[in-house]
């Protein structure tokens, strides 16, 4: 089977591959109801042609029954019975970002046709029924998977929420889109400390938006408020990198808060606002630096492109961050990819 399992010592984490190209096309429906079963929901998959099938599984586990798994996939039609919940419940809350195509949901006698950029939540321990009905293109999406013991609602509460639409391109619902799409691909890289850390951000967003469309943001822990806020605002200042009026004062501004409160907010991680946003101007500096098909652009208008409108004052910072100035960054980091090519 052309399944990938690493239990390496990086403790809990635990990267899972499935390709349904490297099978050969009778044993692709078997392998992936294998796969899906021991790493997602155990489901009755149907494929309308098993030939031609093509599914793609990449999961990250981060702590305590944690799970993010990133899915590629052609048309089926899965069900969860009854008689399947009786056999085998993780009694996981799944949180399910649509990427790309259009999916379709039935859970609580509810129905509905989800497509980019829309959360949708269900729930392992009822029975549900999901479609993918791709048409030329393949359907893509992101599946957090939480067990129920690490939220802070009843099921009568979250219920409520089960099957429907839930937006993801703006407020807390776009912040939590946004850090599913980078978990899934940086996560792999990340150290166990960095685990643990990743799984409390999973954990306080995926709450903050549940409790956003349950009204119920007052029920949440101080320290989840907290952490938010912080992601909000770290949201903000990469969306903003480029503009020199991106300042402390204009964030707090933004946030309707203090900059007393702003700077005490990120001495708890350990930085400052400033350091934090030239920090992440230089890692967008660097990363353009290297990228090719950026070659085009001059070292100074990359630069300005992320904040240093000052050639001198780009070049200085940069040579701190990084010992050598972005011009002999870029030559070593361009020459380097063209002999690994």
């Amino acid at each position: 089977m052309s399944t990938r399992t690493d239990r390496s010592n990086m403790g809990e984490h635990m990267d899972v591959v499935f390709d349904s190209d490297l099978l050969p096309a009778a044993a692709r429906a078997a392998g992936w109801q294998e796969l899906a079963d021991q790493a997602l929901c155990v489901t009755q998959v149907r494929f309308p042609d098993e030939g031609s099938l093509k599914v793609r599984l990449k999961a990250v586990a981060l702590r305590d029954g944690v799970q993010l798994a990133a899915l590629t996939y052609g048309s089926l039609a899965c069900r969860r019975t009854p008689a399947l919940i009786r056999r085998s419940d993780p009694e996981l809350y799944q949180l399910a970002l649509i990427t790309g195509g259009r999916q379709n949901l039935e859970q609580c006698g509810r129905r509905v046709s989800l497509g980019r950029g829309e959360l949708v939540l269900y729930d392992s321990s009822r029975p549900y029924e999901a479609s993918v009905t791709a048409e030329g293109a393949l359907a893509d999406s992101l599946i957090l998977n939480v067990p129920k013991r690490l939220l802070p609602f009843r099921d009568a509460q979250l219920s409520r929420l089960l099957a429907v639409p839930l937006p993801a391109r703006q407020g807390v619902g776009g912040i939590l889109a946004r850090f599913l799409t980078g978990l899934g691909e940086e996560a792999p890289h990340c150290t166990p400390q960095d685990t643990g850390r990743l799984q409390s951000a999973a954990l306080d967003l995926a709450g903050a938006v549940l409790a956003h469309h349950l009204d119920r943001e007052r029920s949440l822990p101080a320290h989840t408020h907290q952490h938010v806020l912080f992601l909000r605002i770290e949201s903000f200042i990469r969306a903003h990198l480029g503009s020199e009026e991106l300042t402390p004062a204009a964030v707090a501004a933004a946030h309707q808060m203090s900059l007393r409160a702003l700077h005490r907010l990120f001495g708890h991680h350990n930085t400052t606002v400033a350091q934090f946003i030239r920090r992440q101007r230089l890692e967008h500096c660097r990363r353009d630096l290297a990228a090719r098909h950026l070659s085009h652009l001059t070292v100074h208008a990359i630069g300005t492109r992320w904040g240093f409108p000052r050639p001198a004052v780009f070049s200085r910072v940069f040579r701190t961050a990084y010992g050598m100035p972005p011009g002999e960054y870029r030559h070593r980091a361009l020459l380097r990819a063209g002999t690994q090519r």
